[in-house]
This record gives C-alpha cells, sequence and structure tokens, in this order.
C-alpha cells in the first residue's frame, strides 16, 4: 500500500515538473515589457508591422438627405448661358410669347444685361393684371416685379433650401466673384438633389422622350433609345466610323462616348457628323437631359 502511495506521489510530482517547464519555455518564448522596449531600438530586432485598417467611404448617391450638406449651390445651378430672361422694356405681347413658348411661370428681368437683375415676372400677376390675352391696364412690368434671392456658389443647398423656405422665394440668382451672375436655382432643382427627378406638364412623358423645341432644334431625355430617335430626325447618328454602334443604345450612351467622360452641364459636344449636343442637366455620375442642335438648325 505504501508503495503504490509513494508512485502516486512521484507521478504526481513528474506531472507538474512538466507543466511548470513547460510554462518557464513559453514565457521565455515571449519577450518582457522592458525588453520589448529596448529591442525596439535594437537595428537587428525584428518589427512587427502595423495593421492598417482601410477606411471605406461612403458610397456616394445620385439623389438623398446627404445631398443637403455635400452638395453647393454651383453643383446645381443652371449656367448663365441658359437662363431664360427679359428685358424690362420688354413689350406686353413680347412677354406673352415668353411665357407661352417656354411654358414657365417665372422669368427674370434685367436692365441692360442680366448682370444687372431687377426681380422676375410671374405669370399669375400678368394674367391677374393683364388678362391671359394681355389686355386690361397699361403694361408696366417694373411694378410687377418680385425680389429674387442672390447666394454665393458655395451656399450649400440645404442652407438655400431653409432660407427659400423662410423667404417663401422659389427662385435664386447665383452671383459670381466679380459680381455677375453665374447661374440661376429654383427649389425644384434643390429638392431633386434629395427625392430624384420631378417630372413636371413640361418634362417629356415616360413615351414621349423627346421633344422639338424649335425647327432643328430637339429637347431629349438622355435615355431616349439612339434608333428612334435617328427615326425622328431622319439621318444616322451611329454612321460614322468613330462611332460603334454595338456598344451604345441611348442619346446619353452616344455623347458620352464621344466625350469619353460625363460631360458637366452646359458643355456642347459635337458629332463627327455636324450635330450638336448641348447638355442641359447632368450631375457627376450621369447625363440626364440634351438640347440636340442639327447643322441646318445651327447654319
Amino acid at each position: 500500500m505504501g508503495d503504490i502511495e509513494g508512485s502516486s506521489n512521484a507521478a504526481h510530482g513528474a506531472l507538474q515538473n512538466t507543466t511548470s517547464i513547460e510554462a518557464e519555455a513559453r514565457a521565455a518564448e515571449q519577450p518582457g515589457f522592458w525588453e520589448r522596449i529596448f529591442g525596439s531600438f535594437t537595428p537587428d530586432a525584428p518589427r512587427q508591422e502595423p495593421v492598417v485598417v482601410q477606411e471605406q467611404k461612403p458610397e456616394i448617391q445620385s439623389h438623398g438627405m446627404i445631398n443637403l450638406r455635400r452638395m453647393r449651390v454651383e453643383d446645381v445651378a443652371i449656367p448663365s448661358a441658359e437662363i431664360l430672361s427679359v428685358p424690362v422694356s420688354i413689350e406686353r405681347d413680347d412677354l406673352v410669347q415668353v411665357f407661352r413658348d417656354s411654358g414657365y411661370t417665372r422669368i427674370p428681368v434685367y436692365e441692360g444685361t442680366l448682370d444687372t437683375p431687377l426681380g422676375f415676372a410671374h405669370l399669375k400677376d400678368f394674367a391677374l393684371t393683364h388678362g391671359f390675352n394681355g389686355g386690361g391696364k397699361p403694361f408696366d412690368l417694373a411694378k410687377m416685379l418680385r425680389p429674387l434671392l442672390f447666394v454665393p456658389p458655395s451656399m450649400p443647398i440645404g442652407v438655400l433650401m431653409a432660407k427659400m423656405q423662410a423667404e417663401r422665394r422659389h427662385m435664386a440668382l447665383v452671383i459670381d466673384e466679380y459680381g455677375g451672375v453665374g447661374g440661376l436655382v429654383t427649389i425644384e432643382d434643390l429638392i431633386e438633389q434629395v427625392i430624384g427627378e420631378i417630372e413636371d406638364e413640361h418634362d417629356p412623358g415616360e413615351d414621349q422622350t423627346w421633344y422639338l423645341e424649335k425647327p432643328g432644334c430637339y429637347i431629349a431625355l438622355a435615355r431616349t433609345p439612339l434608333d428612334e430617335f435617328e427615326a425622328e430626325i431622319g439621318r444616322s447618328l451611329t454612321g460614322h466610323e468613330d462611332v460603334d454602334a454595338e456598344e451604345i443604345d441611348s442619346l446619353g450612351g452616344l455623347v458620352f462616348m464621344l466625350s469619353g467622360r460625363v460631360p458637366a452641364r452646359g458643355e456642347v459636344i459635337v458629332h463627327p457628323d455636324g450635330p450638336e449636343f448641348e447638355v442641359m442637366d447632368a450631375d457627376p455620375r450621369r447625363i440626364k437631359r440634351l438640347r440636340v442642335m442639327l447643322p441646318d438648325a445651327a447654319a
């Protein structure tokens, strides 16, 4: 009995010694605190590469609430070259024709040039004063003008939207660093950056993606099927050797291929066969609307 207990005690002691030896070996493999400190100054000491965690950038959305802070007025404003405006000296019948042809209800009014804006004319004010046929009281456009907002191009669109709501204004002119008019923005332009494109009664419908602005000049959405538009104008836009018809099926795709990038609003892209494509509306990711000018119209 004593021999069995002695053997058990000896085995238990040997197991404890083995465990202690293994623990000491593991401890010896790991450098101590001071050894790690001084070892960092030793040229031959192995250096542990830091783990680099790449920050994932948020995906930029074409529309959403984040645009109210991320986008500036200059990102959504209509260029000054595309602003439809009239002089304060315009005749009554001419103003009626401008309202009729454009379909707009608000038109900026200037004195001399657009860099001297006076306000904007509202169709409702004109109709209530002179009737829809332009009759009634003596015509005085200056007395009917409503005030405009003037904003810098760097203003966040969220700030401008709040200002428009507070002052009940629907239109603002963008003033550049020299005091001239650099663009125009409406409250509809700002809302579209949050909820997406707003199709009103003057925009082409789902089935109608273009309309004739004047002879030889069309306003078309970028998603207009290329073959249908070619049938409309009676000429091919893909017959040139520089145009690969197999890779494109829309007007926007054609303009993108011709320019090699997403052109900015206001740019004019010239087709090798003569037609010109003016970008009327676009964002950094896609083209939205185009003005197509055929060679005969340009002449």
